[in-house]
């Protein structure tokens, strides 16, 4: 049974209601960080104000719902935040709820997106399974965007439920209209 908390997010509690504003300068860093920033944001709108109705919806017998997207999400968040943090990464399932998975996912992303953006070297926050340690450019191609594209997957699942994503988040500048 998922537990799930008929709490409205507001803007201050969590991370990721808007995308920051962007550095002046480029560097590896901060285009990490942006990346990162983006999926946040994604992530925040895709998963607000899901319903058990939502949480439970698949698209097929072989397809995960969407709160087991949001457990997948949550895993490669950690992903991502224990490479920044120089932590190897474990399998260990977790029995969180529906709101604290979404909670953690955001807050992962937010230290990392944190750190990177303020690294002049990117290249030392490799992936770390046991011995066994994965460049940082397998982040940018493995997490990070397969927790984009599963970003897009609640997006659809969601609509496909009668629940879709507010009609004022931009995901062009980030920001939601007024």
């Amino acid at each position: 049974m998922v537990s799930i908390n008929s709490f409205s997010q507001d803007k201050d509690q969590l991370p990721y209601y808007e995308i920051p504003d962007y550095p002046e300068t480029y560097t590896a860093g901060t285009m990490a960080a942006r990346m990162v920033d983006a999926l946040g944001f994604r992530f925040y709108w895709a998963s607000e104000g899901l319903t058990e109705k939502d949480l439970a919806y698949k698209a097929n017998d072989d397809g995960r719902t969407s709160l087991e997207t949001i457990e997948h999400i949550y895993s490669l968040s950690k992903t991502i935040v224990n490479s920044t943090l120089k932590q190897s990464n474990s399998r260990a399932k977790e029995d969180l709820s529906y709101s604290e998975l979404r909670s953690k996912t955001l807050q992962n992303l937010k230290i990392a997106a944190d750190i990177l953006r303020e690294s002049d070297d990117i290249s030392q926050y490799n992936i770390i399974f046991g011995d066994r340690e994965i460049p940082f450019w397998n982040q940018v191609n493995g997490p990070i965007a397969d927790a984009i594209w599963h970003c897009g997957q609640l997006s659809i699942y969601r609509r496909s439920t009668g629940n879709p994503m507010s009609p004022k988040v931009n995901h062009f500048s980030g920001k939601i209209k007024d």
